[in-house]
């Protein structure tokens, strides 16, 4: 059964982020791993990368397929996980915990666009 976790804003193709101040930490969400099963890849863009909201910033790869990653705000990547180069499985042992990219945001009323936790288990329920 996948965790869903408060106070996140949610994205329609399964990515969350958790906003703090004007930075966004973006990831995929717990059903999305679980749907993906094991991570083996995870392409992540570059510090000072733009990203924008509803296009692709990267692709996690498990043993049944590859899926991208589409950013759910536009912004500046600010950091990446260097974690998950070397592990990327750590998105299944947690995938709140272990985010994929930390962004600076440039329009925070996109954040007004996604589901909180309520919508988003609806939206995975249909």
């Amino acid at each position: 059964m996948a965790k869903f976790e408060e106070g996140l804003r949610y994205s329609e193709s399964h990515e969350y982020i958790r906003v703090e101040g004007e930075y966004g930490y973006i990831g995929i969400s717990d059903y999305a791993q679980h749907a993906l099963g094991n991570v083996v890849y995870v392409d992540m863009p570059e510090v000072d990368d733009e990203v924008t909201a509803g296009e692709e910033f990267g692709a996690v790869e498990s043993v049944k397929a590859a899926s991208d990653l589409i950013s759910p705000v536009s912004g500046t990547v600010v950091e990446v996980n260097e974690a998950l180069e070397d592990q990327p499985e750590l998105l299944n042992e947690d995938a709140f915990a272990n985010w994929i990219i930390k962004v600076q945001l440039s329009d925070p009323s996109e954040l007004d666009a996604l589901m909180d936790v309520e919508a988003y288990k609806e939206h995975c329920k249909e």
